[in-house]
């Protein structure tokens, strides 16, 4: 359905019933079902705002181009704001994601950013006939060393 609105602003009754060719007690009936809520003048008098008009055209395209009736479009309408509510909890969430992200690639830029600390094996070596004996526990390539260098 093409937009029928030229500007911004608040809307009557009557002037939305004109605009998109529909009774006032269909509006209404939107209303009372609680698919629509206009705000209100100090008179009482129902002011459709242009996020009220989106919605309207939502529900006239619900109602008349898909034939769903007034308890198919409050659950259409239900959903559609779950989704919207689930899209900005997600769209928190990656937002999130994107700055940890950068904030660790750009720690790892840093010189020295990224290094762990790693304990020093424990070689202490000996010289026994010219050449280097772990002690016992020491750690040799990897592996744990068995001997001492009394046992040789």
């Amino acid at each position: 359905m093409a937009t029928k609105r030229k500007s911004k602003g608040a809307y009557m009754i009557s002037a939305v019933a004109e605009m998109y060719e529909i009774h006032p007690q269909t509006l209404r009936l939107y209303e009372r079902e609680g698919l629509l809520l206009p705000s209100r003048s100090d008179g009482n008098t129902r002011l459709y705002t242009d996020e009220d008009l989106e919605r309207l055209e939502f529900i006239l395209n619900l109602a008349r181009d898909l034939g769903v009736n007034i308890a198919g479009i409050a659950i259409v309408l239900q959903m559609r704001e779950r989704m919207e509510e689930m899209n900005r909890q997600m769209q928190g969430f990656v937002d999130y994601v994107r700055t940890e992200m950068l904030s660790r690639i750009q720690q790892q830029q840093q010189p020295g950013a990224g290094l762990v600390p790693m304990p020093r094996p424990a070689f202490v070596a000996q010289r026994a006939a010219g050449k280097a004996v772990p002690l016992k526990g020491a750690i040799l390539g990897g592996k744990s060393v068995g001997k001492t260098a009394k046992g040789k």
